[in-house]
């Protein structure tokens, strides 16, 4: 899970960010929106496919101040600021299948759904 994402980024900013370093090595990024203000709600969920890429992630990212918005809001998964947890859910496969039977997949427009890699 991803903490403390500006609310005005978008699915497609943050896939243009996590793509620099990490292109084709996650298969599931969903952003969560609040519909009635049309933002992010601040986190973000992203499956890699090793933990290699996890441990790479991390290491690049942590204390990272986000690049727009001149938010204060950084990647750090340390102290008060923002956290990472391992989910109940685990693999693509599983946040597919907890998610299908969601609104969110339902969306006409593909900016609200999930990220699936083909």
């Amino acid at each position: 899970m991803i903490r403390n994402i500006p609310n005005k980024y978008t699915k497609e900013m943050m896939l243009k960010t996590l793509n620099r370093s990490f292109k084709g090595y996650f298969d599931f990024f969903y952003l969560p929106i609040d519909f009635q203000n049309n933002c992010n709600v601040g986190y973000a969920f992203i499956n890699f496919v090793s933990t290699f890429h996890v441990k790479a992630f991390y290491k690049e990212f942590q204390v990272k101040k986000w690049e727009k918005f001149n938010s204060e809001k950084v990647f750090a998964f340390i102290m008060k600021i923002a956290s990472i947890k391992y989910a109940k859910l685990q693999g693509s496969s599983s946040l597919i299948n907890h998610f299908k039977n969601s609104r969110v997949m339902n969306q006409k427009d593909f900016k609200f759904r999930p990220f699936i890699s083909p």
